[in-house]
């Protein structure tokens, strides 16, 4: 059975307590909880309550999101990160996620290795003295300042911080940035979701196309999972939908239960091919 886990931005609509109970009832390892839905962290509880009930359910947060753009350093970009620090470790969680800046600025190859290198050096630190893990998420998107992983691990390994960084495997990502090597020892999560428009640009895929998985699926997320598995990965499997569609269902139980199915019994199929 592959280790599932539910980004929270896939029921944004639940509180983290229903999250809980919906990841248990599908059997999955755990979640992944964010700081951007609308709403305050933890729906307001205290992150220690959080972290107990997580506990008592046998789930595991895998991850707490985030911070943005982190890359763009500054006083006030070393508070957040900070804040999820001490808010990752009062509840468990077992990283953080840092999102690089998407606005289209700072894209110069100079300008963002130097960003990266300055954002990764402050970090590390912080990281060591927490005892933490930090995921950073390369985005395929044309406007990202951090789209390959490569690059990623390339300055991570310059600085010599590569023991506080993960990266974070996006199969939509991974797509819109041309696919290349993955990079199984240096991932701590990989995210899945599907794009299923047949008449849609890859240049033209955005977050509000990103469904859950299922046979009409353009992302290759079997054919991905399958390459990191049979490369060593054993990492959590996150669902990560970002569309309204999937936002929008009344009980996405049964769909969720559906596609962790597909993917399951694709995966398997194909590790007999």
């Amino acid at each position: 059975m592959l280790p599932i886990a539910i980004n929270h931005m896939t029921v944004p609509g639940l509180r983290y307590d229903a999250l809980f109970a919906l990841a248990k009832r599908l059997k999955c390892i755990g979640v992944e909880l964010r700081n951007d839905l609308a709403r305050p962290l933890f729906d307001g509880d205290t992150p220690d309550v959080v972290g107990q009930k997580a506990k008592d359910l046998g789930l595991r947060i895998v991850g707490l999101s985030q911070v943005y753009p982190f890359n763009d350093w500054s006083e006030a970009r070393r508070k957040e990160v900070d804040a999820l620090i001490r808010a990752a470790l009062a509840c468990g969680a077992e990283t953080i996620s840092l999102i690089p800046r998407n606005d289209g600025k700072g894209l110069g190859h100079g300008e963002r290795l130097a960003n990266l290198r300055v954002a990764l050096r402050e970090i590390a630190p912080m990281l060591e003295a927490a005892g933490l893990v930090a995921l950073l998420e390369p985005l395929g998107f044309e406007t990202s300042s951090l789209r390959s992983k490569a690059e990623a691990i390339d300055v991570m390994e310059s600085l010599g911080v590569t023991k506080h960084y993960r990266l974070v495997h996006d199969t939509f990502h991974h797509h819109l940035a041309g696919g290349g090597p993955m990079f199984p020892d240096h991932t701590g999560i990989v995210h899945v979701s599907g794009v299923v428009d047949p008449h849609l640009a890859v240049s033209d895929m955005r977050d509000a196309h990103r469904i859950l998985v299922d046979e009409r699926d353009r992302l290759g997320n079997v054919a991905q999972l399958r390459a990191l598995l049979d490369a060593g990965y054993r990492g959590p499997i996150s669902y990560e939908a970002f569309s309204p569609l999937v936002h929008g269902l009344a009980d996405p139980e049964p769909a969720l239960r559906e596609s962790i199915a597909f993917i399951g019994n694709r995966v398997e199929a194909a590790a007999m091919t």
